[in-house]
């Protein structure tokens, strides 16, 4: 027996008709139909997969922070290597990679508040354990080489958007957490 949508969803819609909004009908998203099985995993996990994946485009996203000080010119070398790196070892285009660098955080790594980072990444596959390590070590180096935060003191969280999995990595071994 096939499926057969039984409710009909609009996205991006306005929930109350006072909302304000300046877009025009024509610009919102399509229908989408939720299938048999209203409350199913699946189909919820398609919509949360297909609401992640439009927000991220076809992108991978690295977002760094770090409580060492960074100056311009130090911010821009990393984020050019980072990008090579990422693109790399994903193996996607450079032209679809976001890098994004903060300096100066507040954060403190075993009650310390030396040199340390925290990463996160959101890709829409191209990741898992094996690819993970590797880009945890490449990331490690150029935040080691460039701000002096040990390789130790460094974590990064990885989101796979397409098959919903969130991975960490510690001195590039990896754990899923989900």
């Amino acid at each position: 027996m096939g499926y057969r949508p039984i409710l009909s969803v609009r996205v991006g819609l306005p929930l109350h008709p006072s909302s304000s909004s300046t877009r025009s009908p024509a610009s919102y998203p399509q229908e989408r139909s939720a299938t048999q099985g209203r409350g199913s995993r699946g189909a919820e996990q398609r919509s949360r997969s297909e609401a992640r994946r439009s927000s991220t485009g076809r992108m991978p996203t690295l977002i760094l922070s770090t409580n060492v000080p960074v100056d311009a010119v130090v911010a821009a070398d990393i984020l050019k290597d980072c990008s090579k790196a990422l693109a790399r070892i994903i193996g996607k285009p450079e032209s679809y990679v976001m890098v994004s660098l903060n300096g100066s955080v507040p954060m403190s790594f075993a009650a310390s508040e030396e040199p340390t980072a925290y990463g996160e990444l959101v890709s829409i596959g191209g990741i898992g354990p094996g690819v993970n390590g590797k880009l945890s070590a490449a990331v490690a180096e150029i935040l080691e080489t460039k701000l002096s935060v040990n390789k130790s003191r460094f974590y990064i969280k990885f989101d796979d958007v397409q098959v919903l999995r969130t991975f960490m990595c510690f001195s590039s071994a990896t754990s899923l957490l989900n």
